[in-house]
């Protein structure tokens, strides 16, 4: 407790422990109904209990939990710690949530030490009441200290928060760490690569530790230093091998140095050290793919569906992937199999029957029955405008591989003008998407049509080009609204990233200049939320964030 040193301020942190709402995750009823009542002895009433890691996500989503109290071992092959990562990458739990982690194994805090993602404490089991709630005060405290950073981050006013990360540094020396680990981060957010190395260098002076070595790491690759950021890369997998992002970062430096077959390799490296993750998992399964190597993009989406058996985690593209695959490999009969799960598991969901008629229809054409096949087609054709409306009125994305899939099939049966409408269309809203537009261009190659897919997204690069360049140039002449109208257009045409981003900026930039007009911030709003969930992590998306944010505060709008 050396980092509270005010009486008061201890007093405030106790008497807030009865207001916190807390999640228990165990998966032994009577151990949740004793950690419940060490928690009643605090004053603490909001609790709530999951017994595994569909129910925790189950109720992430519908409640917002301060603590979160899990046992190390779960029921399902996860532990604490990997559960602790798909809630952070899947952003279903906010920094300020607290993470303890429960368990009996005293040598457990070496191993988490080298996490990429360390819980904020842990507890050794037995515990009694007062030691319960003297750790849950530190960590209380801790969050509160950073409590700035956090709130710039969720808002997105990412120089709000460096100016909070730079306060906590001068402020409150025990968090420098801490401080400067988000600071890098942040920096590395925003593109200003050689201001984040110097952040983690200043702390690789001080203190070799994992997340510094990885941070550095992104920002030479972003930079272009790729044998450098491959280095640091390798010795973070070697030194902390639960540093699972550490594989996923060598695999993307490996496949920017057009090395594939290293980049399945590492990636399997990682798969195999969290072998119950199944983002991971389908990550190996991709690139195995792309690497043609179909036996082990097989198994490792075959890991995916069975760890996502039953869950909320289940998707439509994880049934599609390993259909696909089974196809590849000649396997109809266990493709068909895979399909009626997948029928099964998804009745009376549009896409999924959509799915289901692709991958027949590929199956048939394989065996020889193109008229079949063809009838299956036109049927898949026909809900797909169903399931495009659909997925318009509730603001969900379509699967962007499933219409290359419809594409495919209709190469496959002589429909060339509803493919290429297709291809167009996919091609032209996902641009920016190196992997998607590879399997694009396996398809032209496996239907014969490599020489006319060139040209088709060759002219369809030349038609994005023109419809930006227009915008681009009424806004620098000077024609904020003749811009903004122009983006909007090429926005609602074409709803890729590039100009999902550049109408929002443009949309921001004229309330800047003109006053803010709810309507028009909302349409922006709306196009940068559509970006994000393309590209969470897109620093365009990051830069119009942050224009939305100052935009909003000069003219006194809350965010």
């Amino acid at each position: 407790m050396a980092t509270i040193d005010n009486e008061d301020m201890l007093l405030i942190l106790q008497q807030s422990l009865n207001k916190k709402r807390v999640l228990i995750v165990d998966r032994h009823a009577p151990a949740r109904d004793a950690l419940r009542q060490l928690l009643g002895l605090l004053g603490v009433t909001a609790v709530h209990g999951a017994g595994n890691s569909v129910e925790v996500i189950r109720q992430v989503k519908a409640n917002r939990f301060d603590i979160i109290l899990s046992d190390f071992v779960l029921d399902d092959g996860r532990d604490g710690q990997q559960l602790l990562e798909e809630l952070r990458h899947a952003q279903l739990i906010p920094l300020s949530t607290v993470y303890v982690i429960i368990t009996s194994e005293r040598g457990y805090t070496n191993v988490v030490s080298l996490a990429e993602l360390a819980p904020d404490d842990y507890l050794i089991k037995p515990f009694t009441s007062d030691q319960l709630q003297a750790r849950l005060i530190k960590v209380i405290y801790k969050k509160h200290v950073l409590r700035k950073i956090y709130e710039g981050i969720e808002r997105g006013a990412l120089n709000e928060a460096i100016v909070a990360c730079d306060r906590v540094i001068q402020q409150q020396p025990n968090y420098t760490y801490d401080a400067l680990r988000f600071k890098g981060e942040l920096l590395h957010t925003q593109g200003k690569n050689r201001e984040a190395e110097e952040v983690f260098r200043l702390v690789l002076e001080g203190r070799v530790v994992p997340w510094a070595k990885m941070g550095l790491a992104t920002a030479l690759r972003d930079r272009g230093a790729l044998d450098e950021a491959e280095l640091l890369a390798e010795q973070v997998t070697v030194e902390a091998p639960n540093y699972l992002s550490a594989y996923d970062f060598l695999a993307s430096v490996h496949e920017a140095q057009g090395r594939l077959a290293d980049a399945q390799q590492t990636l399997q490296r990682g798969a195999d050290a969290s072998p119950h993750n199944t983002v991971r998992q389908r990550l190996v399964g991709d690139v195995a793919a792309r690497n043609k190597d179909f036996l082990a993009a097989e198994k490792a989406y075959g890991r995916v569906m069975e760890r996502n058996r039953g869950s909320s985690l289940r998707n439509v593209d994880d049934f599609a992937n390993l259909s696909r695959v089974l196809v590849e490999r000649g396997d109809l009969a266990a493709s068909r199999r895979i399909t009626g799960e997948m029928k099964r598991e998804w009745r009376g969901d549009k896409q999924a029957e959509m799915a289901a008629l692709i991958t027949e229809s590929l199956c048939l054409n394989a065996e020889g029955s193109p008229e079949k096949a063809k009838a299956l087609v036109n049927q898949a054709l026909d809900l797909q405008n169903q399931v495009a409306a659909k997925s318009l009125e509730q603001g969900k994305a379509i699967s962007q591989r499933l219409m290359v899939d419809l594409a495919h099939a209709c190469y496959a049966t002589g429909k060339e003008e509803e493919a290429t409408i297709l291809m167009r269309q996919v091609a032209a809203e996902n641009n920016e998407d190196p992997h998607l537009m590879e399997h694009i261009n396996t398809v032209f190659e496996k239907t014969g049509q490599a020489d006319a897919g060139k040209a088709l997204l060759d002219q369809v690069s030349k038609e994005i080009v023109e419809l930006n360049n227009r915008g681009v140039l009424a806004a620098r002449s000077g024609d904020l609204e003749g811009a903004v109208q122009l983006l909007i257009q090429a926005a609602e045409k074409v709803p890729n990233l590039q100009f999902l981003v550049n109408a929002a900026k443009a949309i921001f930039t004229l309330l800047d200049q003109r006053g803010w007009d709810h309507d028009l911030a909302a349409k922006g709003s709306e196009y940068l939320d559509r970006a994000q969930r393309k590209d969470p992590k897109n620093r365009k998306v990051t830069s119009a964030r942050e224009l939305l944010m100052t935009v909003a505060k000069k003219h006194g709008v809350a965010q």
